[in-house]
């Protein structure tokens, strides 16, 4: 690891339509932007980590719990309609003209707490590791219940279903698995991203996330999930 310089990157935008003000809501005594400073900071080997953001009630709360946030991101990047891509390569960009630059960039989602202690250096192990033959890599959980060979549309009022298939559907169990990339955490060289501007690139690894991580917060009833998880995790009563 020595050789791979890292930069976290967590983004938190002040307008939020879905939940208001969700990356500084209060989760179990603290913020929720704090949860995710906090796991970035015990990483042994991120070498910085910052918060972007263009709020500067984040900005405040966000130093306060230890990070860094050296900027504030120009509005025309914290839009609902700014990709997040757009916001990476801007701090990207901002340190490189700074002379600061990095090999590995590592996305954390403020809005998926739900990491184990370990999870954040597992997954930047995993992609060291493997630096020749991949580019990238997402965290993935097994999805439970929606699945693609479930799931139903409907059309002109009639219900059909959203994939055509010849295959007869039994139980549920039976389905084969799918996944969908979970917030946990989600890393790129920095030469490939620059490039694409996506973690789904051509060489993408997988980092298998456990049921309970299973859960982003884009609403109250996502929030009082993490909730839940959060402290029967402390209590030890749960995972």
């Amino acid at each position: 690891m020595k050789d791979k310089k890292i930069i976290a990157i967590i983004p938190a935008r002040g307008d939020s339509k879905g939940l208001p003000g969700k990356n500084i809501k209060p989760l179990l005594g603290k913020p929720l932007i704090a949860w995710t400073i906090e796991q970035a900071r015990k990483s042994k080997y991120i070498d910085k980590s910052i918060v972007s953001t263009d709020d500067k009630k984040i900005a405040e709360i966000s130093k306060r719990y230890g990070a860094d946030v050296p900027f504030l991101r120009p509005k025309e990047l914290a839009k609902d309609s700014s990709p997040t891509s757009d916001a990476i390569v801007h701090a990207i960009n901002w340190f490189e003209k700074k002379g600061e630059y990095f090999d590995i960039v590592v996305l954390l989602e403020p809005t998926s707490p739900l990491r184990k202690e370990n999870d954040i250096d597992n997954a930047i192990k995993l992609l060291v590791k493997n630096f020749v033959k991949a580019d990238s890599l997402v965290s993935l959980g097994v999805v439970q219940l929606e699945k693609p060979q479930i799931i139903k549309n409907v059309t002109e009022g009639f219900v059909i279903p959203f994939i055509k298939t010849n295959k007869k559907l039994h139980q549920r169990q039976q389905l084969p698995k799918v996944y969908f990339p979970y917030g946990v955490i989600y890393m790129s060289k920095i030469s490939a991203f620059k490039k694409t501007r996506t973690f789904y690139q051509r060489k993408t690894i997988p980092y298998f996330i456990e049921r309970w991580q299973n859960y982003e917060i884009d609403d109250m009833c996502d929030f009082l999930c993490n909730e839940i998880i959060l402290k029967n995790k402390l209590n030890k009563k749960l995972l």
